[in-house]
């Protein structure tokens, strides 16, 4: 039997809207996999706290507030503190093309703007995690 994709969903710092978080981890829910939301105003060694004891496939950040060039760096640099390199990171919210780029250089996996489809959102995580299995007993 195959094992169901693990994913945080996460709300950090202090961006008060959670609308976009809840629809994501209700859609992945529906697309079959296991979701964990850890509730508004996370700070990133939380989340990665979080991601490595639930054992989780993928970190989803939601982010409206604008700080996502503070957010996703912080949480990435906590991942490097904590050695995890086999979770993925990926986001969604209002965040600009050109620091999109800069993001996915970064290391975050996939950005997802307001109106994406919730499918494409969870066809991505099946594909990715396809591609990065995790030796998880």
């Amino acid at each position: 039997m195959e094992r169901k994709i693990r994913v945080i969903i996460a709300k950090a710092g202090l961006d008060g809207h959670d609308r976009g978080a809840k629809v994501i981890a209700a859609a992945l829910r529906d697309a079959g996999m296991e979701v964990i939301y850890t509730g508004l105003r996370q700070t990133p060694k939380t989340i990665v706290n979080a991601a490595i004891q639930e054992d989780v496939d993928a970190i989803g950040i939601s982010i409206l507030s604008g700080a996502h060039m503070t957010v996703f760096p912080q949480i990435l640099e906590e991942m490097k503190n904590q050695g995890v390199d086999d979770i993925l990171l990926f986001g969604g919210g209002i965040i600009p093309e050109e620091d999109i780029a800069k993001l996915k250089e970064l290391g975050v996996g996939e950005l997802f703007t307001p109106g994406a489809d919730t499918t494409e959102v969870a066809r991505f995580l099946e594909n990715w995690v396809k591609e990065h299995p995790r030796n998880i007993e």
